[in-house]
This record gives structure tokens, C-alpha cells and sequence, in this order.
């Protein structure tokens, strides 16, 4: 039978020693806990995309929408900032126990052959690849779309109302 770390390692894929490394902070005694980490790929980058590459597809979507969500009910285009701290504080504690849930899982199932085991933990976990070419076509679509919003300019109906001029019979002196 392998070891924890060698499954934790297995299920983590590109970035294990990263990884483990910060969720040594969410472990104490045998007990989970919150400890304040920084994910820089989930923060700088379309937060879903990072939560998607990981295989974390619930997150993607609550962070996918939400900030959408926000945004609108809001109106404050400054909501897509919250929501990318909020990924970057909590991204790894998220995928900490995103790993350890289906980590348990797999150990459950009792598999005696180790290939069958290592093979289940790499297909659960590890990362999609094609996440990357997804943000590099969206950051292609953004850049072109504000590209044409600089070039044209605001429309008319965008452009505040000016004020008119008083003219010199209205005045009181």
C-alpha cells in the first residue's frame, strides 16, 4: 500500500511540492483548519479558470458566476476585484479539501492494485490542459474587444449631457 503523500502527490499532478507544502497549514493533530494562504494563478488570473484547471468545477462555476452576479446587482465594475482576492485567499484551503474529499474517496473503494489506484487518483485529480488555451482565447477576445472600444470611441447616447448656457436675460445682478 502507498503512502499518504505519495497519493496526495499522485492526485495533485504539476505542483505537489507547492501544494503540499501550504496545506501543511491546514492540517493540525489529525484536524482540518483555515490558515490565511495566497494563490497568485487564482488571483491574477480569470479566477475560474485556475478553480477549472484543477478540476474544481463547482468553484469554477460559483466563480464564474459570481462576480457576474455581483457586478450586476451592483453595478460596480470593481466586484471581478473582490471575487479574484477572495480566490487568491482561499484557493489553496479549497483545493486542500477539494483533494483530501476525493482523495478518501478513492481509498474507499479498496483498490489492492496499486496501477488501478495511482491511475483512478490521476484521472480524479491532476489538471486540464486545455484550460490554458481557453484563458489565452478569452484574453484574445478581451484585448480585441477593448482594442474596438478605444478605436470607436463612446457612442453618443454614452456621452453625458452637456449643460447649457445661461443666457445673458436670465442673470440677476
Amino acid at each position: 500500500m502507498q503512502n499518504n503523500e505519495t497519493l496526495w502527490r499522485q492526485f495533485i499532478g504539476p505542483n505537489a511540492d507547492r501544494y503540499l507544502a501550504q496545506f501543511k497549514k491546514f492540517s493540525s493533530n489529525g484536524q482540518s483548519k483555515f490558515a490565511l494562504s495566497w494563490n497568485w494563478p487564482a488571483f491574477l488570473f480569470i479566477s475560474f479558470l485556475w478553480f477549472l484547471y484543477r478540476k474544481m468545477y463547482l468553484h469554477a462555476f460559483v466563480y464564474a458566476v459570481g462576480p457576474m452576479i455581483s457586478t450586476y446587482l451592483t453595478g460596480d465594475l470593481t466586484a471581478g476585484i473582490v471575487w479574484s482576492i477572495m480566490a487568491g485567499a482561499t484557493a489553496n484551503y479549497l483545493y486542500f479539501w477539494h483533494c483530501k474529499e476525493h482523495i478518501a474517496e478513492i481509498k474507499k473503494t479498496g483498490w489492492r492494485d496499486q496501477p488501478v489506484q495511482e491511475a483512478a487518483l490521476k484521472e480524479a485529480g491532476g489538471v486540464q490542459p486545455y484550460v490554458i488555451w481557453v484563458g489565452v482565447v478569452l484574453y484574445l477576445i478581451f484585448l480585441a474587444t477593448l482594442f474596438k472600444m478605444i478605436q470607436e470611441g463612446p457612442s453618443d447616447s454614452d456621452k453625458l449631457p452637456t449643460r447649457p448656457a445661461k443666457s445673458a436675460a436670465m442673470t440677476t445682478t
